[in-house]
């Protein structure tokens, strides 16, 4: 026993001792006080959920697209009977058609469903954000509650808009256009370099994207610095999770059971760890030395002073008593006076 408690003592002086090792426990412990875990998962249902009326959409914009270009619809139904040839070739070529003819109502069903689960992916989502700052927050009438969930949800999508259009940058090659066009490409280590700025341009599109999660979908004030750095461990955390999970799942993909299953469990995976990163990240911005406030001591009340009479009760009989003895009393002090 002795042991272990000198162990738990030299863990904590050293724990105390570095200020990042602290902040880290702290955010940790605020992270499963607050059921982060909890609310990943649900979270994460929520947006497999939103993800039917989001197909539902693509479908009907599809539709449009190959309603106006038949050369485009007539090579994919030719594509179809070369691949799948047969009657269940003529039945997908049958479903595309009544699919496009269909894509109108498809597409405004695919909006409404999809606006009901995207402001209920939102309001958990801040919900669960909120929870790690350990705060109560007061409750706004349901129509303003989901009139600012909308608001955040337009705001989530226009920050995803700036992320993706930063991926792109990353990914389309525009770096080597730019050191082509200087004359820079085919210098020792451009190679180097190219690779770098697409790493850096990954972070900056996913701390964009953190930063204004953490900073705005919480339903209480945040600084913005705390914001940032938390955005930036998360962006890190984020950016080598997926380098993780893309090697995973080409060894997964491999199999028959992963190539049929893989893709919604990597999805789901994905989401989880994904929204765990994005939590932990909140709750360590929660943990903060400037949003860590001393609780506040109330003032102790006026002091009130006041008499206080303690009545002892006495019954009839023992009162009776008591007189009885004190004239006895008297009558012996006055009879033995007169004797002397």
């Amino acid at each position: 026993m002795q042991v272990i408690d000198n162990i738990s003592a030299t863990v904590k002086r050293q724990v105390e001792q570095r200020p990042w090792l602290d902040h880290l426990v702290r955010a940790g412990a605020r992270f499963q006080s607050q059921r982060g875990d909890y609310f990943a998962a649900g979270i994460t249902y929520f947006t497999v959920l939103s993800l039917f009326p989001l197909l539902m959409v693509a479908f009907s914009v599809a539709g449009f697209v190959l309603a106006g270009r038949p050369e485009l619809l007539a090579e994919l139904e030719a594509s179809v009977v070369e691949n799948i040839p047969g009657s269940f070739g003529d039945q997908i070529n049958d479903l595309i058609d009544q699919a496009i003819s269909s894509r109108g109502t498809v597409g405004v069903i695919g909006l409404l469903v999809g606006l009901y689960t995207g402001l209920g992916w939102i309001a958990n989502l801040r919900a669960a954000l909120t929870e790690q700052w350990d705060v109560k927050s007061p409750e706004k009438p349901w129509w303003l509650g989901k009139l600012s969930d909308l608001g955040a949800l337009v705001g989530l999508g226009l920050a995803f808009v700036v992320s993706l259009g930063l991926s792109a940058i990353a990914s389309s090659g525009l770096a080597r256009k730019l050191l082509e066009l200087v004359g820079a490409d085919q210098l020792p280590g451009a190679s180097v370099v190219l690779r770098v700025l697409s790493i850096a341009l990954g972070l900056l599109a996913s701390w964009a994207v953190f930063a204004w999660m953490i900073a705005r979908l919480p339903r209480e004030p945040v600084s913005l610095r705390s914001a940032m750095r938390a955005a930036a461990l998360a962006a890190v955390a984020f950016e080598v999770f997926k380098f993780v999970a893309a090697i995973y799942l080409q060894m997964v993909l491999r199999s028959p059971a992963g190539a049929t299953f893989g893709s919604i469990i990597g999805l789901m995976v994905f989401s989880y760890t994904t929204y765990r990163i994005l939590l932990f990240a909140t709750a360590w911005a929660a943990t903060s030395a400037e949003n860590e406030h001393a609780a506040a001591i109330a003032a102790p009340g006026a002091v009130v002073i006041r008499p206080r009479v303690v009545e002892h009760g006495m019954s009839t009989g023992a009162g009776a008593a008591y007189f009885g003895a004190g004239a006895i009393a008297a009558l012996a002090l006055v009879l033995f006076g007169k004797r002397r």
